[in-house]
């Protein structure tokens, strides 16, 4: 018979504690290249999925729609991301411009390294197995309503 164990403590308290450690940790790598976080998660995205309607691109990024025209305005003001006119004139397409795809590969070299870091502090096993309860997780409350 299997024995479980009782959480102790707030698991929103210790997933806060840990993401922000890990930001900070990818943080200083993306810096390196005149990135945050945040951006070149976006401009991964955009580079990715692009063009892409700001709806779609925040669903995909499982943010709301506030925070991804936020976060597009520094992208756009940097000149890696367009937002122009869609299939209608209600409709717009937000796509990476050349220097955006530039910017990307920066990053991604950037993001490589902090993740190779991170393998290494905390053992590859460890970070393996990590994703694999992290991403059963999300599986398991991706359908959760929202209790507002």
């Amino acid at each position: 018979m299997k024995q479980f164990i009782k959480p102790e403590g707030c698991t929103n308290l210790k997933l806060r504690q840990l993401n922000r450690m890990v930001t900070r940790h990818y943080d200083h790598f993306v810096a390196q290249v005149g990135l945050k976080n945040t951006q070149y998660a976006l401009l991964s995205h955009v580079v990715r999925l692009g063009p892409i309607r700001p709806a779609d691109l925040a669903k995909h990024m499982q943010l709301d729609a506030s925070t991804l025209t936020r976060n597009l305005q520094s992208l756009t003001a940097q000149g890696w991301v367009t937002i122009n006119a869609g299939e209608n004139a209600r409709s717009r397409l937000v796509k990476a411009t050349e220097s955006g795809h530039e910017k990307r590969i920066e990053g991604q070299r950037a993001w490589l390294a902090a993740q190779e870091a991170l393998n290494e502090r905390l053992g590859i096993e460890r970070v393996a197995a990590l994703h694999t309860l992290l991403d059963s997780c999300i599986q398991g409350l991706d359908d959760e309503p929202c209790l507002t």
